[in-house]
């Protein structure tokens, strides 16, 4: 891999809020363990779903960050959040784990997945019950920073920024991991302008569940595969190609499973994919503004609502949301506003299970914003000061 590559995706952002993030109080580690979450839905790609009430209580967050640098986190920062205020409260820190720089949980909301993001990659499985950390797995590449778990359970798909690469594990009937089934490395296309090598950035599965789908902003491609539900072995289907330096980041599906948004780091733009469900063919349609000016903005993620009338696209240089009309079932974005995101570099957002809140993981402020959702007009409400969390690179809300 290209050590100074990998370097700056993970650094970048990190050493201007050092000084910032040293003075902000870590979670108690003599807390309480949570309660369990409920089941989580499967169709994590596709945004969460309204309709069936909203939720009460609080509930658990989880928070990723980077344990090895100055002013970083001790492991996965554990919090609750106000499911009608959205006020967040710490709770504690799971330790043990290091590096937890993105997070995701098991369909049945019982285990926590965590990628390790170091040279020498893991992936790593907490049992939520009682925090105990189930064992970490080798990627076999170098910086992972993003992992999903396939819709039925029985795999997790993670990313090897570094190495650019994408790997399968096995998750046992306790949540466990296994010994990893396959690694793909993308060879080429030859990487883009700029660019020394392949630079894998999330492993997704299709709402269909067909077909799984690689996003490498080094190779400016999106690959698509189909899993071996038996043996976990993946097969290449398709490939789509970006404009050359466009950087592709981060893929979300819309609701319906035709279309999805695709986040282009690099030249700073969003483009609407058509989707094949049958051959896991993507079609990456022309490049749209992110409405954040002629700077730099380093677009970070999409998300779209459960009921597909919105999305969302998080600006890192530009410190803001950029909120699009979702039009033509899916096949077109239109514009609305860019709302200020209350913090510096927001890496990653997040929907509540509901679809009422959006979280946004700030990582220079080491803050995490939330924000109320209106679900009529797609507008952002803040809901109140930002929450500190160390470096905070990840929200992930259950």
């Amino acid at each position: 891999m290209s050590r100074a590559d990998w370097s700056r995706r993970r650094f970048v952002g990190t050493l201007a809020g050092t000084a910032a993030a040293v003075a902000l109080p870590a979670c108690d580690d003599d807390a309480p363990a949570d309660a369990p979450p409920s089941p989580g839905d499967p169709r994590a790609s596709t945004g969460p779903r309204r309709g069936s009430g909203p939720l009460s209580g609080p509930r658990p967050l989880y928070l990723g960050t980077y344990t090895s640098v100055d002013g970083g986190g001790r492991g996965i920062g554990t919090a609750a959040y106000d499911s009608a205020t959205g006020r967040i409260s710490g709770t504690g820190t799971l330790t043990g784990v290091g590096d937890p720089s993105y997070l995701a949980a098991h369909p049945d909301g019982r285990t926590l997945y965590a990628v390790n993001e170091r040279e020498d990659g893991a992936v790593t499985a907490v049992r939520l019950s009682d925090r105990k950390v189930l064992g970490s797995r080798s990627t076999g590449g170098a910086g992972p920073c993003h992992l999903s778990v396939h819709p039925e359970g029985r795999w997790l798909l993670s990313a090897n920024y570094g190495s650019g690469s994408v790997a399968v594990h096995p998750v046992d009937a306790s949540g466990a991991l296994g010994e990893r089934t396959e690694l793909v490395t993308h060879s080429s296309p030859p990487p883009g302008p700029g660019q020394k090598g392949p630079h894998a950035h999330q492993f997704v599965t299709s709402p269909d569940g067909g077909h799984v789908l690689a996003v490498d902003l080094g190779t400016d491609t999106v690959y698509s595969y189909r899993l071996d539900a038996g043996a976990g072995t993946l097969t290449e289907t398709a490939r789509a190609r970006t404009r050359p330096g466009a950087g592709p980041r981060h893929l979300t599906f819309h609701p319906e499973g035709r279309y999805a948004y695709l986040a282009n780091e690099v030249d700073n733009t969003v483009a609407v994919c058509a989707y094949d469900p049958g051959t896991g063919r993507l079609r990456i349609g022309e490049a749209q503004s992110t409405g954040t000016g002629a700077g730099t903005s380093y677009p970070a993620q999409v998300l779209v609502t459960g009921n597909g009338r919105y999305a969302y696209l998080a600006n890192r240089g530009h410190d803001s949301i950029t909120r699009y009309a979702v039009e033509a079932g899916g096949a077109r974005l239109r514009l609305l506003d860019t709302v200020p995101v209350g913090g510096d570099f927001p890496r990653q957002i997040a929907f509540s299970p509901d679809g009422a809140l959006l979280f946004a993981a700030n990582q220079r402020s080491g803050t995490v914003s939330v924000f109320h959702v209106d679900e009529d007009s797609g507008g952002l409400r803040s809901a109140g000061e930002p929450f500190a969390s160390p470096v905070a690179v990840c929200a992930l809300p259950l």
